[in-house]
């Protein structure tokens, strides 16, 4: 399976079908007991989470936010950058990753178009300003008998000058363009893929530890929800978000900070500015004032993110634990919130004025027609990556049967001598490895491929496994490097401003501060929020561990 996930001569989710046939065949687990892994908990929560976004798109809230962040950053270059970066990293951790740069890149585009149409157009207006006082100077010189030859010298050297000038100043021109565009496309994907990692629906392989942790150990009192993910993982997306803006900037922008923030703009700067400001700001007028559908749809996110933050808090006892639970049993968990949620998007209407209320007279009745709801299963069918379920269940599958034939075991076994490594450079060596392994491999494989190993090699050196699982599962987002390693890259890639050397050359470096900051991050408050330096009792399923 490994092998047919890292070259996908298969399509992903016909691989993971492969338990199915596979284990019942090897008398390893009956037919029954392997297709119950492939709708589990952590899959509703997926599919709640995705029916969320879905309506998102379908009434373009997520754009109304993008525009509107970017009305308030403004279009100086830094502040720029840092205005997508941050609405793409927002959008990507409620929104996919993929659909978030789709949205964001042509708007990206229409700005850069217009920043480098004003700048062309100043630079003429003043090239041709110039000239005329040079003219100016020239009629003088020629009124004056004498110096008639000097003066035609005088007149084709300053032609030959004027054009070199202008030659060189427009190709200085479009090298800059083309360095500000890169660096525009490099900071939404990148930012896409940095923002997945804040939320535990952000990215797919957050859901795959929530499921492998669940799978392997049933009694770890739930301690990935949704309230912990966040605690552990938005400082981490915040700082690495950063990390990369200043990488982006010093890569694409130079240096000069003082100018990359327009702090010394000359007029025509701000003209230029300005007018890059009107076209985002024209954009956003033409989406006009939100909708009935856009609030609700707004309202009812709200309530889905408060609920799952107050469900089970962990410092106060949250409103699934007072309510629902009953002999110390979590009955409630994030998925049955999101598929509360997701039921009332197909409930409410997208409307209720008088205008959507078509009366047809048939004879004495009248036949009222009423909106459709904020969201049906034509658009749900047409959006839902149906292979990413079944990729998550051929996962809790395989670790399933890895664990019932002893696999696991064996292979924590023979990871044995790495006990002998400080606790700290596991955990580097191990996101080094996945954040290698992620740039050729679908992120999702990656994940489910490593943690019931990690799990194992855990356990017998008497490692807490979330010590080295949740570095691995956020080193799995670390895909800067090759347009091929995730959706995002391939998006902005297809437009053609970029080469596969760019790539690399901001991806490597970005990939080595984001193993770095995942494991200072794991060092320090996720130790104490997750109680890493002990060893729980729910992971010593042997008992050999103190």
């Amino acid at each position: 399976m490994a092998l047919f996930w890292c070259t996908e001569a298969l399509p992903l989710a016909v691989t993971a079908l492969f338990p199915v046939l596979l284990f019942p065949l090897m008398n390893i687990m009956d037919s029954t007991t392997v297709c119950r892994e492939y709708l589990k908990d952590t899959n509703m929560l997926f599919i709640g989470g995705l029916l969320m976004a879905i309506a998102i798109e379908n009434w373009h809230l997520h754009k109304r936010v993008a525009l509107r962040v970017l009305l308030i950053t403004g279009v100086r270059p830094a502040l720029l950058l840092m205005g997508f970066m941050i609405v793409t990293a927002f959008l990507s951790m409620w929104i996919s990753n993929t659909a978030t740069t789709a949205m964001m890149v042509p708007i990206a585009q229409a700005v850069l178009e217009q920043l480098h149409k004003s700048e062309m157009e100043s630079s003429t207006a003043s090239q041709a300003s110039e000239n005329i006082n040079k003219a100016f100077e020239l009629q003088e010189k020629s009124t004056k008998p004498d110096s008639s030859k000097e003066t035609e010298e005088e007149g084709d050297s300053h032609v030959l000058t004027v054009e070199e000038d202008r030659t060189r100043n427009e190709n200085l021109r479009e090298e800059k363009h083309k360095k500000f565009c890169k660096g525009m496309s490099l900071c939404i994907c990148y930012s896409a893929s940095i923002g997945g990692i804040a939320t535990l629906t952000g990215t797919t392989p957050n859901l795959v530890l929530q499921g492998q942790v669940d799978e392997l150990f049933p009694n770890n009192g739930n301690i990935i929800n949704f309230a912990s993910w966040f605690s552990f993982a938005f400082p981490t997306m915040i700082m690495l978000l950063v990390l990369a803006w200043i990488w982006l900037q010093i890569l694409y922008l130079g240096f000069n900070f003082q100018k990359n923030f327009g702090c010394a703009a000359n007029a025509s700067a701000k003209a230029k500015a300005k007018q890059a400001y009107d076209i985002i700001k024209e954009e956003s007028k033409k989406l006009g004032s939100m909708k009935f559908a856009e609030i609700a749809v707004l309202i009812l996110f709200i309530l889905l993110v408060l609920l799952w933050f107050t469900r089970d808090p962990g410092f106060i006892p949250g409103w699934a634990t007072v309510l629902f639970n009953k002999n110390d049993t979590s009955y409630v968990t994030d998925a049955t919130v999101a598929i509360f949620i997701s039921i009332l998007l197909f409930i409410i209407p997208s409307g209720i004025s008088n205008n959507d209320r078509d009366k047809h007279q048939t004879g004495s009745k009248s036949k009222i027609r009423a909106p459709p709801a904020l969201l049906d299963w034509k658009v749900v069918h047409q959006k839902m990556p149906w292979n990413i379920v079944l990729l998550l269940g051929g996962g809790f599958a395989l670790a399933k049967g890895s664990e019932e034939s002893g696999l696991s075991s064996w292979l924590g076994s023979k990871l044995t001598p790495l006990q002998h490594i400080p606790h700290p450079a596991i955990a580097l060596l191990l996101c080094l490895l996945i954040a290698t392994f992620t740039e050729c491999t679908s992120n999702v494989a990656t994940t489910t491929l490593f943690l019931p190993i990690l799990a194992s090699m855990a356990e017998a050196i008497c490692l807490n496994p979330l010590y080295v699982m949740l570095p691995c599962t956020l080193s799995a987002s670390l895909a800067f490097m090759l347009p091929v390693a995730t959706p995002p890259n391939a998006i902005v890639f297809s437009y053609g401003q970029l080469k596969v050397i760019d790539m690399a050359k901001a991806g490597f470096v970005l990939n080595i501060l984001g193993v770095l900051t995942i494991t200072l991050s794991i060092n320090t408050w996720a130790s104490s929020l997750f109680q890493l330096q002990t060893f729980p009792s729910w992971a010593n399923k042997t008992g050999t561990c103190p």
